[in-house]
């Protein structure tokens, strides 16, 4: 295993066009949960690079070959591998945003290890989807990845990642068209149930595929709602939700998952998405909308 010392980068990418967010005001969730992430991690040496990610306007959202907001995601990933490339980093640490926030971090970092990288993409969804069955982005990430997805959005993917490099965590339940996307990739997956008595389910697989080093996509929606609050599905202003598979891991699970890929593989890349906190924000509005804090 390689624990060589490092360059690292931290990227803050506050990227909430590809995300899915129904409440008044879309374009504020994701830019506030990524920078309390950054804000929230341990101190580092390492550079924090932000990625210029426009704020919401208030117009409507352009839709582009059946995908909200095509161009200026585009144009973000674009910014946010142009930055890693000028820093060269070994290794990347990214606060999100939405989850296409991993496409350009782990672009490169495939094509920096010349595709002997473990991807483990621990998420309540499989992120695999295409414009056909879905128009909000951070859906489709991993399928950019893979060579498929959105196509204007994975042709920007330099070196595609291999099926056989990935392992899905904590996705229990999809849908139609998702199943059959992991069906043909032939992906990995290590359910909820499954991984969180037996974290040594992830570490086999690193050692049976000879992964010295892996990238890491933690979506925060793979944790239970019930008892993780700053999520997606929690929004107090939406009544009623998309139909979709909510998480079931705790933090503590996360962690012990974490913490066994680490002690077994060098995390070459680390991405934290789609960090929800709702209070917070409300907190901060209203001690904004207050004359006498000025």
């Amino acid at each position: 295993m390689v624990r060589a010392a490092r360059k690292t980068l931290r990227l803050l990418f506050p990227q909430w066009q590809g995300g899915y967010d129904e409440s008044e005001f879309p374009g504020q969730i994701y830019p506030f949960g990524a920078r309390l992430l950054a804000w929230l991690a341990p101190k580092s040496d390492a550079p924090l690079v932000e990625v210029p990610v426009p704020e919401w306007t208030g117009a409507v959202a352009p839709k582009e070959g059946g995908v909200f907001y095509r161009q200026e995601i585009l144009r973000q990933i674009r910014a946010a591998y142009h930055i890693i490339e000028e820093h060269s980093p070994d290794r990347i640490i990214t606060f999100g945003g939405d989850c296409l926030i991993s496409q350009a971090p782990f672009s490169y970092l495939n094509e920096r290890y010349e595709g002997k990288l473990g991807i483990i993409w621990i998420d309540a969804h499989p992120d695999v989807t295409t414009p056909k069955d879905f128009d909000h982005a951070h859906a489709m990430v991993l399928g950019n990845l893979l060579g498929e997805g959105e196509p204007l959005l994975a042709n920007e993917v330099k070196v595609h990642i291999k099926p056989e490099q990935v392992t899905l965590i904590g996705v229990d339940g999809v849908f139609k068209h998702e199943r059959e996307a992991i069906d043909k990739f032939n992906l990995n997956v290590i359910r909820s149930k499954e991984i969180v008595n037996k974290t040594s389910l992830i570490t086999e697989w690193i050692r049976r595929n000879k992964f010295e080093r892996v990238a890491i996509h933690l979506d925060l929606d793979v944790l239970d709602p019930a008892v993780f609050h700053s999520l997606l599905f929690n929004n107090p202003d939406v009544d009623e939700y998309i139909e979709s598979e909510h998480g079931k891991l705790h933090i503590q699970d996360v962690y012990n998952i974490l913490k066994a890929i680490s002690e077994k593989a060098d995390v070459v890349g680390m991405s934290f998405a789609e960090y929800m906190p709702w209070d917070a924000l409300k907190l901060k509005k209203m001690l904004h909308g207050l004359n006498f804090m000025e």
